[in-house]
């Protein structure tokens, strides 16, 4: 039994995980935090007090104290693990490399309440994470209502699809053939939604378009993902619901969770500790800084995402990431590495500024995101 002790008398939240059963462990984990707290304070999740604690990671089996870089680990491979295609949560756009809910997911209520927790954890412990989730989300969580913009950010193909049906100058039934319907294909069956009452007997029509357009997106970014998203938000509000949310923005609680894409080098440069035989003055720190201040945003993104585990940066911008540089040998062929977790790059003593900028291209060109050391 990993989970024990008073939880409401500790001043840390403090969870206990096996890395081969990470979602299991924190999953039950935060689930007794919860129920121990209602015996507390009545239950009311929107003021549960617990979960507004600074978080503790241990590993079993693991020595070492938490002083931020095992919760930031902690923090990428829960992400990384809930949001891969193949788990089957969350459905993955290659082109706007947005994530979006599977409704089709056989995952449980308690794994997207985890999510939730997870994401409320991320902002109070002020944890910036790696997510791909569209704008929208973020105004569902604040009860804005859905618009055609958001179904061109969540789905863009679909969205232009929309836009060619509300501008076709034919004969829309006989040429769509279509009914206030949705079909979709979810473990070798095939499922119909009504989009209305009685929709399969309503044939799509140049005068009902707009009707169907408007009901179809309703279900696509509400409807269909209804009982997941509720999970999600029950858990995000478990951590952050309250008055105060309502005083935000949907594009700041976006930035509290995911930072800003502002990338000031320049202010990164002056806020840089250095380690292991580096000061400022070493030749290859100022080849390193040329390299980086001569980079496009693309590059600077996975140069960032190689040495932090996000290619963003916090919302009061990259003045405000501690990161490190260390000595990691002299001249050779190795390439750079880092410690995500602890937003540290080692690196080796490169005689120039050639070699360093040809294996630091090569490291964060192919850098995964979670390759943590």
């Amino acid at each position: 039994r990993i989970y024990s002790g008073n939880i409401a008398s500790s001043p840390y939240l403090v969870l206990r995980v096996r890395r081969n059963n990470l979602i299991r462990d924190a999953t039950i984990q935060l689930q007794n935090a919860r129920l121990e707290n209602m015996t507390e304070d009545g239950g009311d999740d929107e003021n549960n007090m617990y979960f507004k604690k600074p978080l503790k990671i241990k590993f079993e089996g693991e020595e070492g104290v938490d002083e931020g870089g095992v919760q930031k680990e902690f923090f990428q491979l829960v992400v990384a693990q809930l949001f891969d295609p193949l788990y089957g949560m969350f459905t993955y756009n290659e082109n706007t490399r947005i994530c979006w809910f599977n409704h089709k997911s056989i995952s449980t209520d308690e794994e997207y309440e985890l999510i939730g927790i997870i994401l409320g954890l991320a902002i109070y412990n002020g944890v910036i994470l790696d997510l791909r989730f569209p704008m929208f989300v973020y105004k569902k969580l604040l009860g804005y209502d859905a618009t055609m913009e958001d179904m061109k950010e969540v789905d863009p193909e679909l969205a232009k699809g929309f836009q060619k049906l509300m501008t076709f100058p034919g004969d829309v039934e006989s040429t769509f053939c279509r009914t206030f319907t949705v079909s979709y294909q979810a473990f070798g069956a095939t499922h119909t939604v009504e989009l209305k009452e009685g929709g399969a007997k309503i044939p799509l029509t140049n005068d009902n378009r707009e009707e169907y357009v408007d009901l179809y997106s309703k279900w696509y970014l509400q409807g269909s993902i209804s009982k997941q998203f509720e999970a999600f938000r029950k858990g995000f509000m478990k951590v952050c619901g309250g008055p105060a949310l309502r005083l935000f923005r949907p594009e700041e609680l976006h930035l509290m969770i995911c930072g800003t894409e502002d990338l000031d080098f320049e202010a990164l440069e002056k806020k840089t500790q250095y380690d292991g035989g580096y000061n400022k003055d070493s030749p290859v720190i100022k080849n390193l800084w040329k390299i980086l201040k001569r980079f496009n945003l693309e590059q600077k993104k996975k140069f960032l995402m190689f040495c932090t585990g996000s290619d963003r940066a916090p919302i009061n911008g990259l003045g405000d990431l501690s990161f490190t540089i260390s000595k990691n040998g002299t001249d050779t062929d190795r390439l750079p590495t880092s410690h995500t977790c602890f937003n540290h790059l080692l690196l080796p003593q490169y005689e120039s500024e050639d070699t360093l900028e040809k294996n630091l291209l090569i490291a964060v060109q192919n850098c995964k995101g979670f390759g943590l050391l």
